[in-house]
């Protein structure tokens, strides 16, 4: 036990290791080329900024 206390680091430092090569694993499994042809539609884009602006300035016009 005295040996963990004293290199836990290097037991976290393993299981990031051990992560990252399970991550690369599964991306190398995605196939973009299926993916980009069966690619559910995006619903339109609502774009709302255009509803605070419906007020008058409170500019003073130019003469």
């Amino acid at each position: 036990m005295e040996w963990v206390k004293e290199h836990w680091w290097i037991l976290i430092i393993l299981f990031m290791v051990g992560l990252l090569v399970n991550v690369y694993k599964d991306l190398k499994r995605v196939d973009v080329k299926k993916y980009l042809d069966n690619k559910p539609k995006l619903p339109p884009h609502r774009d709302f900024n255009d509803k605070w602006d419906d007020e008058e300035d409170d500019w003073p016009k130019k003469k």
